[in-house]
C-alpha cells in the first residue's frame, strides 16, 4: 500500500507477473489517498487483508507465508485486524499467530 498510484514500487513489474500467471497470481493495491475502505475512510492495508480473510487464512492454514514490510506505525492495526478475524473465525489470535512463526510463515521488516 502507498498513498497514491503514482508512488506504486514495481508497478510495471508486478503487471507483467499477473498477466504471466493470472490464475496463480492476485495483484490489488491499498491507496490511501485515492480508495475509500468499506467505513468510508482511507483504505490501508489492513484493509485489503480484511477484504481477503478468508482466502488469505485458507492460504495460511495450507503452508503459505505472509510478508509485511513497511513504516512500523503499521502493524499495530495490521494486529489489530487479525486479532479481530481470528475472533469472528473462533480462532485464538495468539495461538495462531505463535503458530506462524513456530513455522517461520510470518515474516514483518518494519522500520
Amino acid at each position: 500500500g502507498v498513498a497514491n498510484s503514482d508512488a506504486l514500487l514495481y508497478d510495471d513489474e508486478w503487471q507483467e507477473v499477473k498477466a504471466n500467471y493470472p490464475d496463480n497470481f492476485r495483484l490489488d493495491y491499498a491507496l490511501s489517498r485515492e480508495q475509500e475502505n468499506k467505513k468510508g475512510g482511507k483504505m490501508y492495508i489492513q484493509d485489503k487483508v480484511e477484504e481477503y480473510a478468508d482466502e488469505i487464512f485458507n492460504k495460511l492454514d495450507g503452508g503459505a507465508h505472509i510478508y509485511f514490510c513497511g513504516l512500523k506505525g503499521m502493524m499495530p492495526g495490521i494486529q489489530e485486524m487479525l486479532g479481530s478475524v481470528c475472533k469472528d473465525k473462533g480462532i485464538n489470535y495468539d495461538e495462531w499467530l505463535k503458530g506462524l512463526k513456530k513455522n517461520k510463515q510470518w515474516h514483518v521488516e518494519v522500520y
